[in-house]
């Protein structure tokens, strides 16, 4: 009888090793992304092939490639958290957007599928931004400054968009003939949502970012990409605007 049990013992000790190694295949076959969480698409986002990414986790369990340029180290995907990192939520704004002064976000055309989500990532507005708890511990929304370090690294405000942003048309409408993405940043066009009605415009043809600095009691300090042009923009804009966020690594 002890012969037999232990015969027995083997293959089921195969089968739970095999188990373990189908789940690890899982994972990393999701493209940067957790398939624990059932609120966390696939992104279809085109990366460059040639840069070696990283990876961190938002509070929502989400996970993003990441990528270092020059001394400084961004995601390369848009954030999507729907929570704040002290775990309260972020208000969800589908129909009042213009008259908010309190921290929320949105999907382009109040979306709900996923996979969109994943790929653009979700819009928000400065007030958001401006509670310093969007980002999970060890990240934050880049300043102004970092923003013009990035773009100074990469030759200047003229050419760093086409360094910077996606190649091919997947996402971008007639993209810019220049376009590399040699920094692996791969840049989307998310658009963005309008602060006096709310309506929504541009996705395929620009991306939009916010820094965490502040102009004025009205407006905030942002960046942005379009179809046509290798150019990064810098510009004021009022703060309740809906745009995308890319988040910055702390220390590095």
């Amino acid at each position: 009888m002890k012969k037999k049990t232990n015969i027995l013992i083997f293959p089921l000790l195969i089968i739970g090793v095999f188990l373990v190694f189908a789940s690890s295949c899982e994972k990393d076959d999701n493209n940067g992304s957790s398939s624990n969480n059932p609120t966390n698409g696939k992104t279809t986002a085109v990366f460059n092939s040639a840069v070696t990414y990283g990876t961190m986790t938002d509070q929502d369990g989400n996970v993003y490639k990441t990528v270092t340029i020059g001394t400084q180290t961004w995601m390369a995907e848009n954030l999507r958290t729907t929570k704040y990192n002290d775990g309260t939520a972020v208000s969800n704004a589908t129909t009042e957007w213009a008259s908010l002064t309190t921290g929320a976000y949105c999907n382009y055309n109040n979306t709900t599928d996923i996979d969109t989500i994943a790929t653009y990532g979700r819009l928000y507005n400065w007030y958001a931004v401006n509670t310093s708890k969007l980002a999970p511990r060890g990240w934050h929304v880049p300043s102004d400054a970092e923003w013009s370090t990035l773009t100074y690294y990469l030759g200047g405000e003229s050419v760093a968009g086409d360094k910077l942003k996606e190649t091919g048309a997947t996402h971008w409408i007639r993209p810019h003939t220049g376009v590399t993405n040699e920094t692996g940043f791969t840049a989307l066009p998310g658009g963005y949502r309008l602060f006096s009605n709310g309506a929504y415009l541009y996705i395929g043809e620009v991306g939009n970012w916010w820094s965490s600095t502040e102009s004025s009691t009205s407006n905030a300090w942002m960046r942005y990409v379009e179809k046509t042009s290798g150019d990064v923009v810098s510009l004021r804009f009022v703060k309740e605007f809906g745009f995308s966020v890319a988040l910055r690594i702390e220390f590095i």
